[in-house]
């Protein structure tokens, strides 16, 4: 498996904020390598680490703007890192990895993407008295507009869907050999205030979304916190769901009472603790 995931409940004291401003911070990623697990396995023990370096100490004037800033510095510099290592490496790494992060800032959210892993918010809808699947990233492919330009300006092509015909994603971490084709490690980021409708947030790997629709496996996820988790406390813990291909089995935390573990192909992780309070 080329997969990684990290869960931070609580980095603040690491983070060390403006006290005045920010009173919580949590982080959650998933990343899905390429090629071999050592840019995956490299971003998820760095990523966090250089997060938490660059965040913004001290009187700032804009939270978000010096937030997002972190994060476009922090991905830059991991990628800067690994591509560093994979080429003294003899042979060089050609590893690559995709990286879907949740930064948690109190009660807003920021997400960052790179490649078609996915985050998506389970958000209640009074009026319908139905749950919905918000998607909170955005997947890239070299197929869509924007990415296709970038890369043929950069003198690469897209064949069959692919960088080169070879690459499925046009943004990631690690890829050293597609960097001079357009493929960038620039996150798409984006913001999200939660609700006290909000549920959970389930970051997956592409392989999961590839058998089940959003809401498919948002509903499955509540049948599991509904009939497993609730009279065990779950609720206000933090789970991670792991799948064959699709949802046959969950993994609990070692000693766990449900400590029963599902194989493992895709890596999907689930976060139930939303307070608002």
């Amino acid at each position: 498996m080329q997969d990684a995931h990290v869960i931070l409940n609580d980095i603040t004291e690491e983070c060390r904020p403006p006290s005045s401003l920010i009173t919580r911070v949590s982080y959650f990623a998933v990343f899905d390598g390429h090629g071999g697990i050592r840019a995956s396995k490299f971003a998820a023990q760095n990523l966090h680490q250089n997060l938490i370096r660059k965040f913004p100490k001290g009187d700032v004037i804009s939270v978000e703007k010096t937030v997002k800033r972190c994060l476009l510095d922090t991905f830059k510099h991991t990628d800067e890192e690994f591509l560093k290592q994979a080429s003294s490496q003899k042979p060089a790494w050609k590893d690559g990895s995709t990286a879907t992060c949740v930064l948690a800032v109190d009660n807003i959210l920021y997400i960052a993407n790179l490649g078609d892993s996915r985050a998506i918010l389970c958000r209640y809808n009074e009026e319908s008295q139905k749950h919905a699947a918000l998607s909170l990233s955005k997947e890239h492919n070299p197929t869509q507009y924007e990415e296709r330009m970038r890369i043929q300006k950069a003198g690469g092509n897209v064949r069959d869907g692919r960088v080169l015909g070879v690459l499925e994603v046009s943004r990631s971490i690690g890829d050293g050999q597609y960097k001079r084709c357009g493929v960038t490690s620039v996150p798409d980021i984006r913001r999200c205030q939660l609700t006290p409708n909000d549920r959970f947030i389930l970051l997956a790997c592409d392989g999961l979304f590839k058998v089940f629709t959003p809401e498919e496996a948002v509903n499955f996820i509540l049948s599991c916190l509904e009939n497993h988790c609730g009279h065990l406390g779950l609720t206000t813990s933090y789970v991670t769901f792991c799948s064959w291909r699709c949802l046959t089995g969950l993994f609990y935390p070692p000693n766990h009472p449900l400590g029963e573990k599902g194989l493992c192909s895709e890596k999907i992780e689930v976060v139930t603790d939303l307070d608002q309070g």
